[in-house]
């Protein structure tokens, strides 16, 4: 059938820019890093190679070795060494060829880049900045207490690929109409913070599957480009359920990043520790389906520049302006990128939440 000319709204979808964010990006577990081994990381559209040294730092470099391009992560571990799988070059975590076994004389540039990395909340991060810089303390990932706390579980941490550029996934931070729809859990309010390097939401609203009848209130924050928690109050049964939500990713290449989502419960006073090993894991599945319902939309939606938005939407704009200040460099970043805005949308009139203090000047 002809439409006569007639044409709809024309969504603008540029290619994303060859470039990746500045900023602090979570490789999961520390932990597991310290097995021996080296391992391999392949991100920001390079390879790099991970290995703890003898005191059990974790070390990153990068991953292909100078002299004839072996791949350094099929390598070994010796000491606090990472030995090349091809003529058994030893390259330090800070870079620098320690010793080659049939010469007695390393050769001045002998060196591969090395990356900063930390940990915090039991988990590792690398730094990434397109100008080289490191990390500016005001950046540094702020600690989580329970992670160390043995009133709460440990971190329950499920490990996904995701077919698309990743900043398709930030958009949830500002995106008030997708609960209802994708989730089934209705906004009774919901409210935005943006300043500086952080991104802030408080969503309250029900969820059958996270809070039964009783309300459901979310605590949501960005700490840079691609490491988010949400702390996190529901219901299962007659029980009220704490949990703290970790939802991170790492860009592999343009199109395609790892997603990492986990999950950390507060036990329950009066419950065994088996009783509460299997609450917690009841309501780590609950919240796993839940969010598996946003990974299933990421992996198959495209890029839309101009979204073309209604009220009741969120600020998906004012968002976007202030995530593009981790895509261009320092000096360029505009200052209302960074000022602080508040954005509330109070949908069913309620009494203002306890937590709104938090977006309080």
């Amino acid at each position: 059938m002809s439409t006569n000319g007639i044409s709809g709204y024309k969504i603008e979808s540029r290619p994303p820019t060859d470039r990746y964010a500045r900023g602090w990006h979570c490789l999961g577990l520390a932990d597991a890093y310290r097995d021996g081994k080296p391992h391999t990381l392949d991100i920001f559209g390079r390879r790099l190679a991970a290995f703890a040294d003898s005191t059990g730092a974790i070390r990153v470099i990068d991953g292909h070795c100078p002299h004839m391009g072996a791949d350094l992560s099929t390598g070994t571990v010796q000491g606090d060494n990472l030995v090349c799988p091809f003529h058994g070059w030893q390259w330090g975590g800070d870079g620098g060829c320690k010793s080659i076994p049939y010469c007695k004389r390393v050769p001045p540039k002998a060196r591969v880049g090395a990356w900063e990395t930390s940990e915090q909340n039991r988990l590792l991060f690398i730094w990434h900045d397109p100008e080289g810089s490191p990390a500016p303390p005001e950046v540094a990932i702020p600690r989580i207490d329970a992670c160390y706390s043995p009133e709460w579980s440990d971190w329950a941490i499920d490990e996904m690929l995701i077919r698309t550029n990743c900043r398709e996934l930030v958009d949830n931070i500002s995106d008030m109409a997708h609960f209802g729809v994708v989730h089934g859990s209705p906004v009774d309010y919901f409210a935005n913070l943006f300043e500086g390097h952080k991104a802030t939401q408080l969503m309250i609203g029900r969820s059958a599957r996270l809070s039964g009848d009783a309300q459901l209130t979310a605590l949501s924050t960005y700490f840079g480009p691609a490491y988010h928690i949400t702390e996190m109050t529901g219901q299962m049964g007659d029980q009220q359920i704490h949990s703290i939500l970790l939802n991170c990713h790492v860009p592999i290449d343009q199109n395609s990043f790892v997603l990492r989502y986990g999950v950390l419960v507060k036990k329950i006073a009066g419950l065994s520790d088996e009783q509460n090993r299997a609450m917690a894991q009841a309501y780590v599945e609950q919240a796993r389906a839940a969010f598996y319902e946003d990974v299933a939309i990421w992996d198959s939606k495209i890029r839309i520049d101009n979204p073309l938005l209604c009220e009741g939407d969120g600020p998906i704009y004012q968002m976007r302006d202030w995530y593009q200040q981790f895509y261009t460099d320092v000096e360029q970043v505009r200052p209302s990128s960074v000022a602080r805005r508040v954005v509330e949308m109070n949908l069913a009139d309620i009494e203002p939440p306890v937590l709104r203090h938090v977006f309080e000047g």
